[in-house]
């Protein structure tokens, strides 16, 4: 059997067109406002991100595996992760008093602090580099695209690629 037996295709060359450019732009994306934090802030953009989902939770607070969920981390990532923001002083890890196996992700006064400096330069950039290029229509189609995308693989972790996901994903509850 050569190299190429029973490789899958694109289905058509729109896929690709979209793909392709998705996934580079994407990378660039994600690799410059990393960058970008890191020189203004001395945060990176997952620093930023936990901060961020901790400042708009409840109590500025989660579990652990809430918010390794929120941040597609696996357990362990996220664990080195606060350990890292732990030692600036940007979060604390809690144990609640009666349940020693839940951990919570605590963001502290001096977070929410760092989370506001860096929020200045950082918006700015997200808008240099992203938003200002687009018109109205174009981020409504973004946000309508990539909410839809969200909601699908958050919808379907389990799903296995072995399946085509075609399914639609169970929407009943909602």
């Amino acid at each position: 059997m050569g190299m190429l037996d029973g490789m899958v295709s694109w289905r058509n060359s729109l896929q690709r067109k979209a793909w392709r450019p998705y996934i580079e732009a994407s990378l660039l994306l994600e690799t410059r406002l990393d960058e970008d934090l890191q020189a203004v802030s001395g945060m990176t953009l997952k620093d930023y991100n936990v901060l961020l989902v901790l400042s708009e939770s409840p109590a500025h607070r989660l579990r652990m595996g809430e918010l390794a969920a929120r941040m597609v981390f696996s357990p362990s990532r996220l664990t080195y992760q606060i350990k890292v923001m732990e030692r600036r002083g940007w979060v604390l890890r809690q144990v609640l008093p009666d349940d020693k196996r839940v951990h919570h992700a605590v963001l502290t006064a001096t977070g929410l602090e760092a989370l506001h400096e860096a929020d200045r330069h950082h918006i700015a950039t997200v808008q240099r580099l992203f938003t200002d290029g687009l018109d109205e229509d174009e981020l409504r189609v973004l946000a309508r695209v990539f909410t839809r995308l969200q909601d699908q693989l958050q919808d379907r972790p389990e799903q296995d690629s072995a399946s085509g996901g075609d399914a639609e994903p169970d929407r009943s509850d909602r």
